[in-house]
């Protein structure tokens, strides 16, 4: 998958005004399966303890209505225990402050980005070269040497690259379809917290 192409992918899905409601609906989802299954530590109930984010790289026209963002979260109600549980998400990508499918579609441009084209990124997302590198090293070496991936990476055929990551998992998804990048964002979703079992699955 070209550059271009993945450019032109991240700019379609940042205007695209039904992905919002749509990973929100699938964080929705997956934090009512984890409020359901109770305290994981003990036979306590799940409250709600949701707290701020304020990723980069939103719409524009989402920036001026100012609508805050909260990740799901919660905290065992028993005495004793109290433990946090932080269901997976599609939407962000770890404690990372940018979207999800930016840091994913960004860091596949594994060609390097241009200046022209990083000038149209710091414009519209505020990434500079310097973001973009940290997190093509993070895919090369925290993710790629990840318990979640070592797992998880066998489910392909052929197997992936991992000097490829993650142009290779946006190909192998093939994420210039709204539902493969949602899938691709799912696949991912395991690391997205550390209270939470991991689990892969394509």
């Amino acid at each position: 998958m070209k550059t271009q192409k993945l450019e032109n992918l991240c700019q379609c899905y940042l205007a695209d005004q039904l992905l919002p409601q749509v990973v929100t609906k699938v964080d929705a989802d997956l934090s009512e399966k984890v409020r359901q299954g109770g305290c994981l530590h003990c036979s306590g109930k799940l409250h709600s303890a949701r707290y701020r984010r304020k990723p980069r790289g939103r719409p524009k026209q989402d920036r001026e209505r100012k609508e805050e963002i909260w990740r799901n979260s919660f905290c065992c109600d028993q005495d004793g225990c109290r433990k946090r549980h932080t269901p997976p998400s599609v939407r962000f990508l770890g404690r990372k402050v940018y979207w999800g499918f930016i840091v994913v579609l960004v860091a596949a441009m594994h060609h390097g980005v241009k200046p022209a084209r990083l000038k149209i990124l710091r414009e519209t997302l505020g990434v500079d070269s310097r973001t973009v590198e940290r997190w093509r090293e993070w895919w090369l070496q925290a993710f790629a040497q990840s318990a979640f991936w070592k797992a998880a990476r066998a489910q392909f055929s052929p197997p992936l690259d991992p000097e490829a990551l993650p142009q290779a998992l946006c190909e192998a998804f093939r994420v210039d379809r709204r539902d493969r990048l949602l899938k691709l964002l799912q696949f991912l979703s395991p690391i997205t917290t550390g209270s939470i079992p991991l689990e892969g699955s394509m």
